[in-house]
């Protein structure tokens, strides 16, 4: 089955040297990774803030980071949006290694709560807190001991709990992603 992605524009404002809201850049994200190979999610990585407050700054620029990190940086923010494809058996047949070597590519090895009893291969969890809104298609949210399947317009708050997605529709799912980093009471 071919999935084609589609394209979309990531749209940066600031302020001129005279103090007037203008558009910075116009383009599609600079950084766009596929995880896992043909067949693994797509993430687009937006935007991400270093600090809270947010500086606001008069020509907001990318910030250099190495790869495709999974957690936002220590009290910042994360902007990405994410494309997975329908869930295949490669998927469904990961070993505890193969999950954990997936979030190693991600810059967070240690996020993997992958086991053999596990209710899905790619079980994981952060210190975050994550504002996930699907845009097309479905996706399943697997928990511990609950799941549910999500459709365009629906919104999870995900409070740095363990889970996993599953693209059990046959069609891409499109989300977007807020991660806001966090710290457990």
């Amino acid at each position: 089955m071919s999935q084609q992605q589609k394209t979309f524009r990531r749209i940066v404002t600031g302020h001129d040297d005279k103090g007037n809201a203008v558009i910075v850049s116009d383009a599609p994200p600079v950084h766009t990774q596929l995880v896992g190979g043909p067949g693994g999610p797509t993430f687009f990585e937006i935007w991400h803030t270093n600090e809270t407050p947010a500086l606001i700054m008069a020509q907001p620029g990318d910030r250099d980071e190495e790869g495709l990190m999974l957690p936002p940086p220590g009290n910042g923010t994360r902007l990405r949006m994410i494309e997975f494809p329908p869930e295949g058996e490669e998927i469904r047949k990961l070993t505890v290694a193969d999950a954990v070597a997936k979030f190693r590519s991600m810059g967070e090895a240690e996020a993997s709560t992958s086991s053999s009893s596990a209710p899905h291969p790619l079980m994981h969890k952060t210190k975050t807190v994550d504002y996930g809104i699907v845009l097309e298609g479905e996706i399943t949210l697997v928990l511990d001991k609950d799941e549910t399947t999500l459709s365009a317009g629906d919104i999870v708050i995900q409070n740095g709990t363990n889970h996993a997605w599953a693209n059990r529709s046959g069609k891409i799912c499109r989300m977007v992603f807020i991660l806001i980093d966090g710290a457990a009471e």
